[in-house]
Protein backbone atom coordinates (compact mmCIF):
# COMPACT_ATOMS: atom_id res chain seq x y z
CA UNK A 1 0.00 0.00 0.00
CA UNK A 2 1.61 3.72 -1.40
CA UNK A 3 1.76 6.21 1.79
CA UNK A 4 -0.95 8.73 1.30
CA UNK A 5 0.17 12.49 0.22
CA UNK A 6 -3.16 13.22 1.98
CA UNK A 7 -3.97 12.02 5.19
CA UNK A 8 -7.75 11.85 6.50
CA UNK A 9 -8.60 14.09 9.32
CA UNK A 10 -12.18 13.43 9.52
CA UNK A 11 -12.46 12.60 13.33
CA UNK A 12 -11.31 16.19 13.95
CA UNK A 13 -14.63 17.91 11.88
CA UNK A 14 -16.63 19.27 14.68
CA UNK A 15 -14.54 19.12 17.66
CA UNK A 16 -13.93 21.82 19.71
CA UNK A 17 -10.28 23.45 20.17
CA UNK A 18 -7.72 21.21 22.49
CA UNK A 19 -9.69 17.53 21.83
CA UNK A 20 -7.50 15.06 22.24
CA UNK A 21 -7.92 13.04 19.35
CA UNK A 22 -5.40 10.93 17.87
CA UNK A 23 -5.01 11.42 13.60
CA UNK A 24 -2.95 8.79 11.56
CA UNK A 25 -2.17 5.42 11.56
CA UNK A 26 -1.63 3.53 14.99
CA UNK A 27 1.81 1.77 15.10
CA UNK A 28 1.74 0.07 18.26
CA UNK A 29 -0.53 -1.12 20.53
CA UNK A 30 1.28 0.14 23.75
CA UNK A 31 3.78 2.93 24.63
CA UNK A 32 6.63 2.84 25.70
CA UNK A 33 8.62 5.57 28.07
CA UNK A 34 12.09 5.76 28.14
CA UNK A 35 13.97 8.35 30.61
CA UNK A 36 17.42 9.93 30.57
CA UNK A 37 18.42 11.93 33.47
CA UNK A 38 21.90 13.12 33.44
CA UNK A 39 24.55 15.72 34.59
CA UNK A 40 28.42 16.24 34.24
CA UNK A 41 28.92 13.60 36.77
CA UNK A 42 25.74 11.45 37.09
CA UNK A 43 23.19 9.70 34.46
CA UNK A 44 19.90 7.51 35.30
CA UNK A 45 18.12 5.93 32.52
CA UNK A 46 15.61 3.60 32.85
CA UNK A 47 12.39 2.40 30.34
CA UNK A 48 9.07 3.35 32.87
CA UNK A 49 6.05 1.54 33.03
CA UNK A 50 3.45 4.87 33.89
CA UNK A 51 3.73 8.42 32.65
CA UNK A 52 3.57 9.26 36.68
CA UNK A 53 7.09 7.91 37.17
CA UNK A 54 8.37 10.12 34.94
CA UNK A 55 6.80 13.40 37.11
CA UNK A 56 9.62 14.01 39.44
CA UNK A 57 12.48 15.00 37.11
CA UNK A 58 10.25 18.18 36.23
CA UNK A 59 11.94 20.59 38.46
CA UNK A 60 15.17 18.58 39.00
CA UNK A 61 18.75 20.76 38.35
CA UNK A 62 19.77 18.14 36.19
CA UNK A 63 18.90 17.93 32.42
CA UNK A 64 16.19 15.10 31.64
CA UNK A 65 14.79 13.77 28.38
CA UNK A 66 11.72 11.90 28.33
CA UNK A 67 11.24 10.20 25.26
CA UNK A 68 7.59 8.41 24.64
CA UNK A 69 7.16 6.05 21.37
CA UNK A 70 3.20 5.86 20.62
CA UNK A 71 1.00 8.86 20.60
CA UNK A 72 -2.41 7.46 20.29
CA UNK A 73 -2.79 7.02 23.94
CA UNK A 74 -5.29 10.27 24.94
CA UNK A 75 -4.83 9.32 28.61
CA UNK A 76 -1.05 9.19 28.73
CA UNK A 77 -0.80 12.56 26.62
CA UNK A 78 -3.07 14.60 28.87
CA UNK A 79 -1.69 13.41 32.11
CA UNK A 80 1.53 15.15 30.32
CA UNK A 81 0.40 18.28 29.63
CA UNK A 82 -1.43 18.68 32.72
CA UNK A 83 1.99 18.25 34.93
CA UNK A 84 4.16 19.77 32.81
CA UNK A 85 2.09 22.45 32.13
CA UNK A 86 1.42 22.08 28.66
CA UNK A 87 -1.05 24.32 26.08
CA UNK A 88 -3.98 21.82 25.21
CA UNK A 89 -3.62 22.80 22.15
CA UNK A 90 0.22 21.47 21.96
CA UNK A 91 -1.50 18.44 22.94
CA UNK A 92 -3.42 18.55 20.18
CA UNK A 93 -0.96 18.53 17.69
CA UNK A 94 0.89 16.16 18.94
CA UNK A 95 -1.37 12.96 18.75
CA UNK A 96 -2.39 14.70 15.21
CA UNK A 97 0.42 13.64 12.54
CA UNK A 98 -0.33 15.34 10.04
CA UNK A 99 1.70 18.55 11.25
CA UNK A 100 3.82 20.80 9.07
CA UNK A 101 7.13 20.94 10.50
CA UNK A 102 7.16 24.41 12.88
CA UNK A 103 8.20 25.96 16.00
CA UNK A 104 5.90 28.03 18.17
CA UNK A 105 6.91 29.89 21.54
CA UNK A 106 5.32 29.52 25.12
CA UNK A 107 7.53 31.67 27.28
CA UNK A 108 8.49 28.77 29.84
CA UNK A 109 8.57 26.31 27.45
CA UNK A 110 9.23 25.65 23.11
CA UNK A 111 7.10 23.24 21.00
CA UNK A 112 8.47 21.84 17.75
CA UNK A 113 7.45 19.57 15.25
CA UNK A 114 9.56 18.08 12.64
CA UNK A 115 9.79 14.82 10.54
CA UNK A 116 12.05 12.14 10.93
CA UNK A 117 12.97 9.35 8.50
CA UNK A 118 12.51 5.86 9.57
CA UNK A 119 15.87 3.94 9.77
CA UNK A 120 13.79 0.80 8.98
CA UNK A 121 11.16 0.64 6.61
CA UNK A 122 8.85 -2.34 5.65
CA UNK A 123 7.58 -2.43 1.84
CA UNK A 124 4.43 0.24 1.61
CA UNK A 125 4.87 1.89 4.91
CA UNK A 126 5.69 5.69 4.64
CA UNK A 127 9.60 6.76 4.91
CA UNK A 128 8.72 9.72 7.32
CA UNK A 129 7.32 10.18 10.62
CA UNK A 130 6.29 12.80 13.28
CA UNK A 131 8.25 13.79 15.75
CA UNK A 132 7.02 16.30 18.47
CA UNK A 133 9.55 17.94 20.84
CA UNK A 134 9.09 20.30 24.36
CA UNK A 135 11.99 21.92 24.59
CA UNK A 136 11.76 23.47 28.80
CA UNK A 137 14.59 24.82 30.92
CA UNK A 138 15.62 21.62 31.96
CA UNK A 139 14.04 18.77 30.54
CA UNK A 140 13.01 17.69 26.88
CA UNK A 141 9.70 15.62 25.73
CA UNK A 142 10.09 13.44 22.20
CA UNK A 143 6.84 12.29 21.10
CA UNK A 144 7.08 9.70 18.27
CA UNK A 145 4.52 7.70 16.03
CA UNK A 146 7.00 4.02 16.42
CA UNK A 147 9.54 2.64 17.89
CA UNK A 148 12.94 3.08 16.45
CA UNK A 149 14.81 6.56 15.21
CA UNK A 150 18.19 8.05 14.67
CA UNK A 151 18.78 9.30 17.84
CA UNK A 152 21.35 6.37 19.25
CA UNK A 153 24.15 7.82 18.61
CA UNK A 154 22.43 11.15 20.81
CA UNK A 155 22.14 8.06 23.91
CA UNK A 156 25.23 7.07 23.31
CA UNK A 157 26.91 9.66 23.90
CA UNK A 158 24.95 10.63 26.82
CA UNK A 159 26.02 7.27 28.30
CA UNK A 160 29.63 7.38 27.60
CA UNK A 161 29.83 10.92 28.87
CA UNK A 162 31.36 12.12 25.20
CA UNK A 163 31.34 14.95 23.60
CA UNK A 164 29.32 18.34 24.76
CA UNK A 165 26.08 16.76 25.35
CA UNK A 166 26.74 16.06 29.21
CA UNK A 167 27.89 18.97 30.07
CA UNK A 168 25.46 21.60 28.26
CA UNK A 169 21.53 22.23 29.06
CA UNK A 170 18.66 20.67 27.49
CA UNK A 171 19.05 23.66 24.36
CA UNK A 172 21.80 21.29 23.09
CA UNK A 173 20.05 18.16 23.84
CA UNK A 174 17.47 19.69 21.41
CA UNK A 175 19.85 20.59 18.86
CA UNK A 176 21.71 17.31 18.70
CA UNK A 177 17.87 15.27 18.40
CA UNK A 178 17.21 18.16 15.49
CA UNK A 179 20.95 17.77 13.84
CA UNK A 180 20.89 13.65 13.94
CA UNK A 181 16.97 13.80 12.26
CA UNK A 182 18.71 16.16 9.56
CA UNK A 183 21.74 13.84 9.44
CA UNK A 184 18.58 10.92 8.70
CA UNK A 185 17.78 13.21 5.30
CA UNK A 186 21.46 12.95 3.95
CA UNK A 187 21.29 9.23 4.49
CA UNK A 188 17.99 9.33 2.98
CA UNK A 189 19.23 11.29 -0.06
CA UNK A 190 21.81 9.03 -0.10
CA UNK A 191 20.15 6.36 -1.23
CA UNK A 192 17.85 7.81 -3.15
CA UNK A 193 20.99 9.04 -5.14
CA UNK A 194 21.47 5.66 -6.01
CA UNK A 195 18.94 4.56 -7.15
CA UNK A 196 18.49 7.43 -9.69
CA UNK A 197 21.98 6.81 -11.25
CA UNK A 198 20.66 3.07 -11.31
CA UNK A 199 17.62 4.05 -12.91
CA UNK A 200 19.20 6.63 -15.48
CA UNK A 201 21.85 3.56 -16.49
CA UNK A 202 18.61 1.56 -17.15
CA UNK A 203 16.45 4.48 -19.14
CA UNK A 204 19.76 4.64 -21.43
CA UNK A 205 20.56 1.19 -22.32
CA UNK A 206 16.55 -0.25 -22.13
CA UNK A 207 13.32 1.67 -20.47
CA UNK A 208 10.54 -0.46 -19.92
CA UNK A 209 7.23 0.63 -18.68
CA UNK A 210 8.69 -0.66 -14.95
CA UNK A 211 11.05 2.25 -15.69
CA UNK A 212 8.42 4.92 -15.70
CA UNK A 213 6.64 3.10 -12.44
CA UNK A 214 10.42 3.50 -11.12
CA UNK A 215 10.20 7.28 -11.56
CA UNK A 216 6.75 8.34 -10.42
CA UNK A 217 7.68 6.30 -7.07
CA UNK A 218 11.19 8.39 -6.66
CA UNK A 219 8.99 11.58 -7.39
CA UNK A 220 6.36 10.95 -5.02
CA UNK A 221 9.51 10.02 -2.31
CA UNK A 222 10.99 13.33 -3.28
CA UNK A 223 7.30 15.32 -2.76
CA UNK A 224 7.73 13.72 0.84
CA UNK A 225 10.99 14.98 1.67
CA UNK A 226 10.17 18.09 0.33
CA UNK A 227 6.98 18.90 2.53
CA UNK A 228 9.57 17.90 5.24
CA UNK A 229 12.26 19.93 4.42
CA UNK A 230 11.11 23.11 3.20
CA UNK A 231 9.36 24.19 6.72
CA UNK A 232 12.55 23.04 8.71
CA UNK A 233 14.51 25.65 7.25
CA UNK A 234 11.81 28.31 8.64
CA UNK A 235 11.72 25.76 11.91
CA UNK A 236 15.85 26.25 12.10
CA UNK A 237 15.77 29.90 11.36
CA UNK A 238 13.55 31.17 13.21
CA UNK A 239 15.12 29.26 16.15
CA UNK A 240 18.35 30.60 15.53
CA UNK A 241 16.59 34.16 15.55
CA UNK A 242 14.75 33.85 18.44
CA UNK A 243 15.32 35.63 21.50
CA UNK A 244 14.09 32.87 24.09
CA UNK A 245 16.12 32.35 26.86
CA UNK A 246 15.81 28.99 26.77
CA UNK A 247 18.71 28.70 23.87
CA UNK A 248 21.97 30.17 24.95
CA UNK A 249 24.57 31.91 22.64
CA UNK A 250 27.36 29.00 22.97
CA UNK A 251 23.75 26.56 21.20
CA UNK A 252 23.00 29.33 18.83
CA UNK A 253 26.34 29.22 16.91
CA UNK A 254 25.61 25.65 16.62
CA UNK A 255 22.29 25.98 14.85
CA UNK A 256 23.75 28.24 12.02
CA UNK A 257 25.78 25.18 11.28
CA UNK A 258 22.11 23.47 11.32
CA UNK A 259 20.67 25.96 8.72
CA UNK A 260 23.60 25.29 6.52
CA UNK A 261 23.00 21.32 6.24
CA UNK A 262 18.96 21.76 5.95
CA UNK A 263 19.93 24.31 2.90
CA UNK A 264 22.25 21.17 1.26
CA UNK A 265 19.62 18.89 1.76
CA UNK A 266 17.11 21.14 0.36
CA UNK A 267 19.58 22.02 -2.61
CA UNK A 268 20.18 18.38 -3.17
CA UNK A 269 16.36 17.59 -3.24
CA UNK A 270 15.60 20.30 -5.69
CA UNK A 271 18.40 18.68 -8.13
CA UNK A 272 17.23 15.35 -7.89
CA UNK A 273 13.34 16.29 -8.54
CA UNK A 274 14.89 18.16 -12.05
CA UNK A 275 17.17 15.30 -12.53
CA UNK A 276 13.45 12.79 -12.18
CA UNK A 277 11.62 15.38 -13.96
CA UNK A 278 14.38 15.08 -17.06
CA UNK A 279 14.22 11.27 -16.75
CA UNK A 280 10.46 11.06 -17.08
CA UNK A 281 10.87 13.40 -20.12
CA UNK A 282 13.87 11.11 -21.97
CA UNK A 283 11.56 8.08 -20.92
CA UNK A 284 8.48 9.43 -22.53
CA UNK A 285 10.54 10.65 -25.52
CA UNK A 286 12.27 7.17 -26.10
CA UNK A 287 8.95 5.71 -25.80
CA UNK A 288 7.87 7.90 -28.55
CA UNK A 289 11.24 7.01 -30.97
CA UNK A 290 10.50 3.23 -30.42
CA UNK A 291 6.94 3.83 -31.95
CA UNK A 292 8.03 6.04 -34.45
CA UNK A 293 10.51 3.87 -35.42
CA UNK A 294 7.74 0.77 -35.49
CA UNK A 295 5.64 3.09 -37.88
CA UNK A 296 8.69 4.44 -40.04
CA UNK A 297 9.42 0.67 -40.57
CA UNK A 298 5.29 -0.25 -41.24
CA UNK A 299 5.13 2.99 -43.08
CA UNK A 300 8.15 2.19 -45.57
CA UNK A 301 6.65 -1.66 -46.14
CA UNK A 302 3.27 -0.27 -46.73
CA UNK A 303 4.72 2.12 -49.25
CA UNK A 304 6.64 -0.17 -51.30
CA UNK A 305 3.97 -2.83 -51.78
CA UNK A 306 1.28 0.26 -53.02
CA UNK A 307 3.10 -0.46 -56.68
CA UNK A 308 3.46 -3.91 -55.94
CA UNK A 309 -0.51 -4.31 -55.01
CA UNK A 310 -1.39 -1.97 -57.88
CA UNK A 311 0.53 -4.25 -60.61
CA UNK A 312 -1.05 -7.41 -59.16
CA UNK A 313 -4.35 -5.67 -59.21
CA UNK A 314 -4.60 -4.63 -63.43
CA UNK A 315 -3.54 -8.35 -64.32
CA UNK A 316 -6.17 -9.56 -61.28
CA UNK A 317 -8.41 -8.34 -63.27
CA UNK A 318 -10.98 -10.14 -65.73
CA UNK A 319 -10.95 -8.87 -68.80
CA UNK A 320 -11.51 -11.28 -71.99
CA UNK A 321 -9.17 -8.91 -74.21
CA UNK A 322 -5.42 -8.03 -72.23
CA UNK A 323 -3.07 -9.14 -74.74
CA UNK A 324 -0.24 -9.86 -71.89
CA UNK A 325 -2.64 -12.72 -71.19
CA UNK A 326 -1.41 -14.33 -74.12
CA UNK A 327 2.27 -13.92 -73.66
CA UNK A 328 4.41 -17.26 -72.88
CA UNK A 329 6.52 -15.27 -70.39
CA UNK A 330 3.84 -12.72 -68.87
CA UNK A 331 3.67 -14.30 -65.89
CA UNK A 332 7.40 -14.39 -64.93
CA UNK A 333 7.65 -10.89 -66.62
CA UNK A 334 4.83 -9.09 -64.28
CA UNK A 335 6.56 -10.69 -61.42
CA UNK A 336 10.39 -9.51 -62.28
CA UNK A 337 8.79 -5.63 -62.78
CA UNK A 338 7.44 -5.90 -59.78
CA UNK A 339 10.75 -7.11 -58.16
CA UNK A 340 12.46 -4.75 -60.07
CA UNK A 341 9.73 -1.58 -58.78
CA UNK A 342 10.61 -3.06 -54.88
CA UNK A 343 14.56 -3.02 -55.73
CA UNK A 344 14.15 0.83 -56.84
CA UNK A 345 12.01 2.19 -54.46
CA UNK A 346 14.06 0.70 -51.45
CA UNK A 347 17.36 2.01 -52.99
CA UNK A 348 15.82 5.05 -52.88
CA UNK A 349 15.07 5.52 -49.82
CA UNK A 350 18.52 4.11 -48.57
CA UNK A 351 19.47 7.05 -50.59
CA UNK A 352 16.74 9.43 -48.58
CA UNK A 353 18.64 7.79 -45.86
CA UNK A 354 15.01 6.83 -44.70
CA UNK A 355 16.33 3.45 -44.04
Amino acid sequence: MKPSLFKKRTKEIGLPPGTLVHVGRRAMDKIKITVMDYSPKKFFEKEVKRIEDCFRFRDTSTVTWINIDGVHDADVVQKIGTHFRVHPLVLEDIMNTTQRPKLEDYGSYLYLVVRMTRPEKKNGEERFEQVSLIVAKNFVISFQEDVGDVFDPIRERIRRGKGRVRQMGSDYLAYTLLDAIVDGYFAELENLGEEIETLEEELMVKPVPATAQHIHRLKREMIFLRKSVWPLREVISSLERSECPLFKPATTVFLKDLYDHVVQVIDTVETYRDMLSGMLDVYLSSVSNRMNEVMKVLTIIATIFIPLTFIAGIYGMNFKFMPELDWRWGYFGALAIMAAVGLVMVGFFRRKKWL
